[in-house]
């Protein structure tokens, strides 16, 4: 991989992660794009740029995540993908991570989920604002809602919004608890998979991996405050059409 596909993977990183869209899913359809072939450094990349990401949100949310309430609602969220992510990790990086066709699948399937609770979650009036009022309980079930995103194209973020909504949480609260839930959903798997690598990296991998890292954070930092403008006005809604729009556009392009 090169230090120019290498920057273009993080941007996508960055972009993507918060964004209800799938950041694996976008990683690997660009991958596709740009020529990468699936090794397994470029899975361990896929994975480990994602610290990136998490570095943004503790950067954006430092003062936030001095709160212990807070914190014990994410830690409690964490614990379902935490359990799964480690018993599932060889089925996810071997057979699901990379698969296109996987890939596009939790596009599609995602999307309309996406569009349909968005539109049930408008009716609604007991909307629960503040992620210090969201029970353990609720935390928890946000987080089983999260362990569908170890498959490709499903969205870590995606999943938790939906879940958040589903559970009666308000759109920007969701928003933010699936922001914070990222910070150890995150640095969990990259550590574990880094473990996994045995760090057998050489001196250029690790510089791309370098670059991966910081462009991620950058651009991701960027999306986070965008989306959080963007929920209080607008509908969630056109991230399912924009998915379900993006896998009929690759195949023709790539696959056909």
């Amino acid at each position: 991989m090169s230090y120019l596909q290498a920057l273009l993977l993080s941007i996508v990183e960055g972009v993507t992660e918060f964004l209800p869209v799938s950041s694996t899913g976008h990683l690997v359809l660009a991958a596709k794009v740009l020529g990468i072939s699936q090794t397994g450094f470029v899975k361990s990349f896929e994975i480990s740029i994602q610290a990136g990401a998490v570095l943004a949100v503790i950067f954006l949310y430092l003062r936030t995540l001095r709160n212990l309430k807070i914190w014990s609602r994410v830690i409690i969220a964490f614990i379902p993908t935490g359990i799964l992510g480690f018993a599932l990790y060889k089925i996810v990086k071997e057979i699901f991570l990379g698969n296109t066709w996987v890939t596009l699948g939790g596009l599609v399937v995602g999307g309309l989920i996406l569009i349909i609770t968005e539109l049930r979650h408008q009716d609604r009036e007991d909307k629960l604002n503040g992620i210090e009022n969201i029970s353990l309980g609720r935390s928890f079930l946000i987080g089983l809602f999260q362990s569908f995103s170890m498959i490709p194209g499903v969205s870590r973020s995606g999943a938790t919004i939906v879940g958040g909504l589903i559970l009666g949480l308000e759109k920007k609260t969701a928003v933010e608890f699936s922001f914070l839930l990222a910070a150890p959903t995150i640095m969990a798997a990259a550590a574990f998979d880094i473990l996994k690598s045995n760090l057998k990296f050489s001196s250029q991998e690790a510089v791309v991996l370098g670059i991966g890292i910081i462009g991620s954070f950058v651009t991701a930092f960027i999306t986070m405050k965008f989306f959080i403008r963007f929920v209080k006005k607008h509908n969630l809604a056109v991230f399912g059409l924009y998915r379900i729009a993006l896998v009929p556009i690759f195949y023709l392009l790539f696959l056909r």
